[in-house]
């Protein structure tokens, strides 16, 4: 009998403990076994009580100069020298909706210096250092990765490749939220010096570069 008791009063603990204050109000939080980082110390938007931090108190701060955020052009379109470029060179489209032909911006050596820095960077994994889509990722089963040599992307419009580091194709993920537009464009740049590495002939060389490669 006496083990009956000792039940029935576990039990009745067990589904007290569970379902008995379902449905109840309480100001204080609940008991957490596992908080699992659910509870943070932190100041909520909007407010600037006991933030002393910054001389004006609030709590959201301006978001900081040169920062990329993660939405696409989210932090950009902030920046005044952003919002005064022109549609096709920030979208890659000209107004008719046509992509853009050739690359927007002026082309100097350091915008090509910039593309080679950001294409080492972020395609160089996959589409190799020449951009034949023969990076190490091939070696750990991604298959697919485009080979800029092709006839299709040798003729494909500069927009539109530009398009694509901004928002991605297939298994290429957006790069949109890590480069910025002129990087964007230097690594256009960039792809078609690779390009034109490949595919170029010796009368388009500068006649005092041609000795070089004769030799």
């Amino acid at each position: 009998m006496r083990y009956f008791w000792m039940i029935t009063l576990f039990v009745t603990v067990t589904v007290v403990s569970i379902l008995g204050i379902r449905g109840q109000h309480s100001i204080k939080p609940p008991l957490m076994v596992f908080p699992d980082m659910d509870e943070q110390p932190k100041y909520k938007a909007q407010s600037g009580a006991g933030f002393e931090n910054w001389a004006d108190g609030r709590v959201a701060r301006p978001v900081p100069a040169g920062a990329l955020g993660r939405a696409v052009d989210s932090v950009q379109a902030f920046d005044p020298a952003y919002q005064q470029q022109e549609a096709h060179v920030t979208t890659g489209k000209n107004p008719d909706g046509t992509w853009v032909a050739r690359i927007p911006i002026p082309v100097t050596h350091a915008l090509m210096a910039l593309g080679q820095e950001k294409y080492t960077i972020n395609c160089k994994v996959c589409h190799d250092a020449v951009g034949s889509g023969n990076g190490i990722t091939g070696k750990f089963g991604m298959v697919g990765m485009a080979n800029y040599h092709s006839d299709r992307l040798r003729l494909m419009a500069d927009g539109e490749i530009y398009n694509t580091i901004v928002h991605g194709k297939g298994q290429m993920l957006a790069y949109g939220d890590k480069l910025s537009v002129e990087e964007r464009w230097a690594v256009v740049l960039y792809l078609r010096a690779l390009q034109k590495a490949r595919m170029g002939t010796l009368e388009e060389v500068p006649q005092q570069e041609r000795s070089q490669l004769q030799g």
